[in-house]
């Protein structure tokens, strides 16, 4: 079952992945009207929310565009941060979206920070347990219910976290979305584009957190499932 679940996530994954490079690929042969980088958009936008504390910088990688909160800094890939396209346009102001999710304390972002912590914990602790596991299991001596409860603990844990995700990273791009029409950033083409571009990374989320529930789900039934 556990084989199932990661071939079949793995695949949707995947999928996901590669339809949401080729719609940046298009995206990005389309050149902006308003002729702005993803550098000058994000600077801003950051600016019309009046966030002067957050720098904008470039970052190596393919679609590694972060905003990071401990230094306050939007991170765009080379193709986002010297691009003037919808791609572009659509990745550089989600990235923002999240800093202003910052600025005006989120309570989903809140969450999600406080979570992080707590969340790498558990992964290291699920590593333990399950790697002692396939060694015999000689190396914890637990019971099997209390392994169960340590094992659907942690990756409950770990599941919350990519559930609180998804608020978090929506709106993110409902703000960016708001942001570049308002503003008239974009033509109607140009944002049908940024909005499909936003959706299909928004599904790597999606993906992600029905994979962790579908996890979850199987450990509870292998631990719990025989109980009556």
């Amino acid at each position: 079952m556990i084989i199932l679940i990661v071939v079949v996530f793995g695949i949707a994954g995947f999928v996901v992945s590669n339809r949401l490079k080729s719609k940046f690929k298009k995206y990005s042969q389309t050149p902006l009207q308003a002729n702005l980088s993803g550098k000058e958009i994000a600077e801003l936008m950051l600016a019309d929310n009046k966030i002067y504390d957050v720098t904008v910088n470039c970052v190596e990688g393919q679609l590694s565009d972060h905003y990071n909160p401990g230094n306050k800094t939007v991170n765009l890939s080379p193709d986002v941060y010297y691009g003037r396209n919808a791609a572009a346009t659509a990745v550089s102001a989600h990235e923002c979206g999240h800093a202003i999710q910052h600025a005006t304390a989120y309570s989903w972002l809140q969450m999600r920070s406080a979570m992080v912590p707590i969340q790498n914990a558990s992964g290291k602790i699920l590593n333990i347990v399950l790697i002692a596991s396939l060694l015999g299991g000689f190396l914890i001596n637990l019971p099997y219910e209390i392994i169960g409860f340590i094992v659907v603990g942690a990756y409950g844990i770990m599941t919350l976290f990519t559930l609180v995700t998804l608020p978090v990273e929506f709106d993110a791009s409902r703000r960016a979305l708001a942001w570049v029409d308002q503003r008239n950033i974009v033509t109607r083409s140009e944002y049908a584009m940024s909005k499909d571009a936003l959706k299909w990374a928004a599904m790597t989320y999606v993906v992600a957190a029905l994979a962790s529930l579908a996890t979850l789900a199987y450990y509870i039934f292998i631990f719990f499932g025989n109980r009556d």
